[in-house]
């Protein structure tokens, strides 16, 4: 049995997570999903004054993986950093695995999720602000090891994404640290790339890739356009990982005009449980939800409108989970 904190979040959150939990139902075979819900995202700062409570908090550590939906965070000077940045600080999630499938696509981007310009040190300075990009020897050492085992699996090919040329010291201890973790892995193909010519190439012929790599802003951005190149963001899974603990959630944001609707993709959010169920071990449901999602939206039944169809939220997951 694994025990599964799942947070629905704000927006669409709660009714993609459902359609999530729906098919999670279907898939448990020679294996049992406990999941504890618990409150986290914008909507429990009305409810708790804070967006990850201390209840939350410790649901999480009894857990073996977190089921995240979309949340909001506020944009408002003075809010808290965002519920996702602070379960990933928690548990040490350095790494933002996403792969993107779909249009003939099959890449996956690994971001590294602690530091670079999200580590969140910005400070005001005369006539503007300042924000700092951190990047360590050591992360770089681990984000790069994490997408070389990833590749080496794979098709055997990475890409490094970078700006050495313009940032040299931060993008330099990155390069380093890849190329040094490189030598471990003989049997992989490792070359590098600009990420403006990395975004260029990702919609020029996105074929040529299997695992890019590369720190969190760059990530954060490729990821995304990679998504869409691949069908779509409503599509797009997101594994959140680090060395005793995963978070799982859809790449797409809360989308707050669309809640309450029935009209959101929770394909996004199906995958990734079914990436966290491969994280714990089960791969061979992880596996079967994988093909479902493609039957299903093969057969137009789970195409909600983005997708040109006219399934609804629940319609989706149900017929993802029937056929399971």
């Amino acid at each position: 049995m694994h025990t599964i904190a799942v947070l629905p979040g704000d927006g669409i959150g709660p009714e993609v997570t459902a359609a999530a939990v729906q098919v999670l139902a279907a898939a448990q075979r020679g294996f049992t999903l406990e999941l504890v819900f618990a409150d986290a995202g914008a909507g429990a700062i009305e409810k708790h004054g804070t967006n990850l409570p201390a209840a939350t908090q410790r649901i999480l550590k009894r857990a073996d993986a977190c089921l995240k939906g979309p949340m909001t965070t506020l944009e408002t000077p003075g809010a808290p950093v965002s519920a996702a940045v602070r379960i990933r600080r928690m548990f040490d999630l350095y790494a933002n695995v996403r792969p993107c499938r779909g249009n003939g696509v099959d890449l996956v981007i690994v971001r590294e999720n602690t530091e670079g310009l999200y580590a969140g040190r910005e400070r005001p300075v005369p006539g503007g602000a300042v924000a700092e990009r951190l990047v360590t020897s050591r992360a770089s050492r681990r984000i790069a090891a994490h997408a070389l085992a990833l590749a080496n699996r794979r098709r055997k090919k990475l890409t490094y994404v970078h700006k050495a040329n313009i940032l040299r010291m931060t993008d330099g201890v990155f390069v380093r640290a890849v190329l040094s973790q490189a030598k471990r892995y003989p049997r992989v193909a490792v070359e590098g790339m600009h990420v403006d010519a990395a975004a260029m190439q990702l919609v020029k012929a996105p074929h040529q890739f299997d695992v890019l790599v590369t720190t969190n802003l760059f990530g954060d951005i490729l990821s995304d356009e990679a998504a869409q190149v691949a069908g779509g963001v409503g599509l797009a899974p997101s594994a959140n990982i680090g060395d005793r603990y995963g978070m799982f959630e859809p790449v797409h944001g809360s989308a707050p005009k669309y809640a309450g609707k029935g009209i959101a993709n929770p394909v996004g959010m199906i995958r990734a449980a079914a990436l966290m169920l491969d994280f714990l071990g089960e791969a061979r449901a992880a596996a079967r939800i994988e093909r479902a999602v493609q039957v299903a939206l093969a057969s137009g039944k789970a195409r909600t409108r983005d997708l040109g169809g006219r399934a609804s939220t629940q319609q989706a997951g149900k017929a993802i989970a029937e056929v399971l």
